[in-house]
């Protein structure tokens, strides 16, 4: 029998480019969607206790005409600390839930997996919304819903950063991370937009909406995504050469006879049809501590602690910072908070195309690191001078303050996920990132937290609070980017004949 002709491999490679494509494109939506989903609750904070004397006189002639229009039980004067409550009840079960989530990651199937938890996710972002409709004013009603959110969305990060990780080599990996990374400020940029329509007419609306986003691209992931190169008939990339040295490849398709489809790349159609395919052996996930091991990850992990500390206070604080200080209203305050997420885009792509050119992932963030806390306090200070001042200084700072973190989030957790250490085993880039971004959430649910706490001291004590928290996260870097720079130097020594090569 005369074997079938192999298709050209320039439409093999054109074959493998669609698939990257659609992994990178539903991945975006879907972890846009997981951030859209978040972004509500600090919205409807201001909502859920306005400034009711500037609304006129209270149409129920009670005793408390301070706070007549607030929802209760956000009506006292602890509001500040039962917001942090609600933050802080998501963030540490997702700070909890990412250590495990990664392990299950690794052994479970990543699409069902991941659209499994934006259904869930979705569930209980609609359930928070329905207290409004259902009027619940019991505490412990909202806190239940955000635990169980924060649950629920510990499955897209590790899921989504392993998918793209798969179809993806290190070459230009910062670059292609950073751009996809954006959809963490395209998500709050959304989730700020679409809640702000209702926060001022029927609150609840800001969650039952994006709930629905986020269940039903859960719905498209399970229909649509494709986890391994491998699951329609392509090679894996390639993240380092036979040697162990990261590899140089310059364009993302990596190299032909690496990363075509298997059925034609690296063989012969004769000696595909005449020697049978041994089996391969099925590695083992990476354990806990074996993922710990790997150089860099304690180092970067700590690190994005303080960095996503910065992040997410921002998130969820920066609205009702506007409010209180500027004096706009909710949604201008929602509107305007969006230039701190469109800075973190600009910042993650630079992050990303600098790290790649310099081979320096630590110092990229080292850098940026050193100059938003300047920024920060400049922000403070001179940020609600005029709208102009306002927008260039929250552009800049989202820039700078999230351009390491989504690096470190992106392409730092798939180069450690695919560490020459681990001799080419793939399942580890769940667990790492996991790791990774476990540690960071820690950060998450500290930063809304003090700010809870020290805001009724004053603003300006919040900001330090944060610039402490950037120098700390540069400062943990630090072993990292002595290696970076010694090997700059040994390969600057090398090219201009100082030592030997």
């Amino acid at each position: 029998l005369v074997p079938h002709p192999c298709p050209p491999i320039p439409e093999l490679l054109a074959f493998s480019r669609r698939y990257r494509g659609l992994t990178l494109v539903l991945t975006f939506l879907c972890y846009t969607s997981y951030h859209l989903s978040r972004k509500p609750i600090s919205i409807v904070k201001s909502q859920l206790h306005p400034n009711c004397s500037a609304l006129g006189p209270n149409p129920h002639n009670d005793s408390n005409s301070s706070t007549w229009c607030s929802w209760a039980p956000f009506d006292g004067d602890n509001y500040n600390e039962l917001f942090g409550a609600l933050d802080n009840a998501f963030l540490v079960a997702y700070a909890i839930g990412m250590f495990i989530s990664g392990i299950f990651g690794e052994r479970l199937p990543l699409r069902y997996y991941l659209s499994g938890g934006m259904v869930l996710s979705g569930l209980f972002t609609v359930l928070f919304g329905l207290g409004y409709f259902w009027d619940i004013h019991v505490l412990w009603y909202f806190i239940i819903m955000q635990i169980c959110n924060g649950l629920a969305q510990t499955t897209g990060w590790p899921a989504v950063v392993a998918c793209v990780g798969n179809w993806f080599g290190k070459g230009k990996r910062g670059l292609i991370m950073g751009i996809w990374n954006s959809h963490t400020s395209v998500g709050n940029i959304l989730g700020s937009l679409i809640a702000g329509v209702w926060v001022s007419s029927a609150w609840g609306l800001s969650f039952i909406v994006p709930g629905i986003i986020i269940a039903a691209m859960g719905v498209i992931c399970f229909l649509f995504l494709v986890e391994y190169p491998e699951d329609v008939g392509c090679s894996p990339p390639l993240h380092h050469d036979a040697g162990g040295a990261p590899t140089t490849e310059k364009d993302p398709e990596g190299i032909a006879s690496h990363e075509g489809p298997l059925s034609v790349l690296g063989q012969s159609s004769t000696a595909r049809s005449d020697s049978p395919k041994e089996p391969a052996e099925e590695p083992e996930a990476i354990s806990f501590l074996g993922a710990l091991r790997i150089p860099g990850v304690v180092e970067f992990s700590l690190c994005l602690l303080f960095a996503k500390l910065v992040s997410y206070t921002f998130l969820y604080w920066l609205p009702l910072y506007i409010v209180n200080v500027a004096h706009f209203s909710a949604k201008e305050a929602g509107d305007l908070s969006t230039l701190f997420d469109a800075g973190g885009i600009l910042g993650g792509i630079f992050a990303g195309l600098i790290s790649d050119y310099t081979g320096g992932r630590a110092t990229t963030c080292c850098v940026m690191l050193v100059v938003a806390a300047p920024m920060l306090f400049l922000y403070n200070h001179i940020g609600q001078n005029g709208i102009g001042t306002s927008i260039a200084m929250l552009i800049v700072c989202g820039a700078l303050v999230n351009g390491p973190y989504a690096l470190i989030t992106t392409a730092v957790s798939a180069d450690l996920g695919t560490h020459e250490s681990l001799k080419g085993n793939a399942k580890a880039l769940s667990t790492v990132t996991a790791i990774i971004d476990g540690t960071g959430s820690i950060g998450a649910a500290l930063g809304p937290l003090l700010a809870g706490l020290i805001s009724p001291t004053g603003w300006n004590n919040v900001f330090y609070m944060l610039i402490a928290a950037d120098v700390l996260a540069c400062l943990l870097l630090t072993r990292v980017v002595v290696k970076e720079v010694r090997g700059w130097c040994g390969y600057m020594a090398r090219k201009r004949g100082y030592v030997p090569t």
